[in-house]
């Protein structure tokens, strides 16, 4: 097990082989400075490289999920291009590379910026109904920098992403589901991170995590070097998968009726 690092802007809890990780400058609107930019890397760092973790619930504490970047305190940072991931820690924009855990986010009140974006480098995103979303850097006299040029005109397609990255406009969760960028609508703050963590217990407790790297890969290889890098990998990586500890649990589980016992070996 990883040593867990002291937070001052995060909170983490594990719960099983979830790491729960929350947002936690509730009186700032979960704005995020660079102590909380580095406490997020932090905290990724270590769902990534603990293997007794096998999937992350980043939520937020307070009425709202993030008012965005701190301007003020992370401005000067982002002119001179000088922003460093401190030793342990991973990109909290995600963009540092393939990963292999999987998130699953839950967002309320407020999403701007920042947020959407972190949303976007989660695998699997819940909102509460109250949600308000919006990427206001364009009337900043900025553009996003932190992926939701990449990822958006993919998971929303290209209208839906430039609807909302061009206008900087306000949009609520109906139309956050409705163009994909969450996959659940919740009544609430409470009722979107029960569901986020259901969902991540799901993957945790009852899938096999050899079996949940491999399908992180395979998507990420198909979105990074094109379908044809995927498709030949397919097939040696099953074969491989099928040689494992945990791929023998599964056909012994499936023939006794059970559920699987998975080790990750």
């Amino acid at each position: 097990m990883t040593a867990q690092p002291a937070l001052d802007t995060l909170t983490l809890h594990r719960d099983g082989h979830v790491l729960l990780i929350g947002l936690n400058r509730p009186e700032k609107r979960n704005a995020f400075n660079v102590a909380m930019l580095t406490d997020l890397s932090l905290a990724y760092g270590l769902l990534e490289s603990d293997e007794d973790l096998r999937v992350g619930v980043l939520f937020a504490h307070g009425d709202h999920f993030t008012a965005g970047l701190d301007l003020v305190d992370v401005a000067p940072y982002v002119a001179s291009g000088d922003l460093p991931t401190p030793e342990g820690g991973r990109d909290p924009w995600r963009l540092d590379g393939d990963w292999t855990k999987p998130i699953v986010a839950a967002a309320q009140g407020r999403c701007l910026t920042l947020g959407i974006e972190l949303l976007l480098a989660a695998d699997v995103r819940v909102a509460a109904e109250d949600t308000k979303f919006a990427q206001i850097e364009v009337l900043r006299g900025i553009y996003p920098f932190g992926g939701a040029t990449l990822r958006l005109p993919r998971q929303t397609g290209w209208g839906n992403a430039m609807r909302w990255l061009l206008t900087g406009d306000e949009f609520d969760a109906a139309e956050a589901y409705r163009i994909g960028l969450i996959q659940e609508v919740a009544p609430d703050a409470d009722a979107a991170l029960t569901r986020a963590c259901a969902i991540a217990h799901t993957i945790a407790d009852r899938a096999a995590p050899l079996g949940v790297r491999a399908t992180l890969a395979s998507a990420h290889t198909a979105c990074s070097e094109g379908d044809g890098a995927a498709i030949a990998r397919l097939r040696p990586v099953v074969a491989e998968l099928f040689a494992t500890a945990d791929a023998a649990e599964g056909v012994q589980s499936f023939v006794e009726r059970r559920a699987a016992n998975f080790q990750g070996r």
